[in-house]
């Protein structure tokens, strides 16, 4: 058993640009695939069309067929292109939480992009519909190549019923959304109890005692470790402070930015902060 970490590149956005001027940018997206030696697994297939093509080479150049497609959760950057994969790869059986297939088919109405992602991307976006219609992940777990992997929910980390996957024979968790690495976190939907949830959330990941974790957004100069774990949590912190004391998004914006100087893609910030702040 072994796996593979593929990353799509980060994106401009038609986005709202940022109050420091900063590029309007998607952050880089992880897909992991797990495979043996006659079957593979890929979570969480990418955004825009240009992504998913760049997917497709790669899994196809591991030789291995694939047969699911694992989704963590229902934001759209982690599912927009799964029908389009399956055109490529149409013997996969798209597999995920009742929770996460039924958020996913509440949020793409008879097959539709919402406005939102559609004027992010535009023209880049598969064609529609792209509505997921899977099997939910079995309770027992899953076998590839005879290697049992676990899907377990989470609750709420940057959105509501979020899982992670566990691959106990590689000591791996695909974490989703649920832990970033080095990348500003999407906290947008952490009011009303949204961050205290998220720590919960990393518990569980804490506790399965993984040696590897991959985050689906993550800084490609560095590994994928158990530490991400943690550092998610001080971001959250961080956030929950600069939230307490900030008027509006601009002033949200500037002073995470500040406390977090390092972390890749502040545009992620501003998207966080008109999220929080809308009226």
């Amino acid at each position: 058993m072994r796996y593979e970490v593929f990353v799509s590149g980060m994106v401009p956005v038609a986005g709202p640009p940022a109050p420091d001027g900063g590029p309007s940018q998607w952050s880089t997206l992880s897909h992991t695939v797990i495979h043996g030696p006659t079957e593979a697994l890929l979570t969480d297939p990418p955004i825009t069309r240009a992504q998913a093509d760049a997917l497709i080479d790669r899994v196809g150049r591991l030789g291995v067929p694939l047969r699911y497609i694992y989704l963590t959760h229902a934001h759209a950057d982690h599912f927009l292109t799964t029908n389009y994969l399956l055109r490529r790869f149409p013997e996969a059986t798209v597999v995920a939480s009742a929770a996460v297939l039924a958020r996913i088919a509440r949020e793409t109405p008879e097959g539709k992009i919402s406005e939102r992602y559609a004027g992010f991307f535009g023209d880049a976006l598969p064609e529609t519909p792209v509505t997921v219609h899977g099997s939910v992940f079995p309770a027992e777990g899953l076998k590839v190549d005879g290697e049992q992997l676990f899907s377990h929910e989470v609750g709420h980390s940057d959105t509501g019923d979020t899982t992670v996957l566990h691959v106990p024979a590689l000591d791996l968790v695909v974490a989703g959304d649920v832990v970033y690495n080095n990348v500003h976190q999407f906290v947008g939907e952490g009011r009303d109890g949204g961050l205290d949830a998220w720590h919960k959330a990393l518990d569980t990941v804490a506790g399965l005692r993984p040696r590897v974790v991959v985050a689906s957004h993550k800084d490609t100069r560095r590994p994928d470790l158990p530490s991400d774990i943690d550092e998610t949590r001080r971001y959250l912190d961080e956030a929950a402070a600069v939230l307490e004391r900030s008027g509006d998004a601009t002033e949200f914006f500037h002073g995470l930015k500040a406390r977090c100087p390092d972390r890749v893609n502040p545009w992620a910030i501003w998207l966080s902060a008109r999220r929080l702040f809308e009226s």
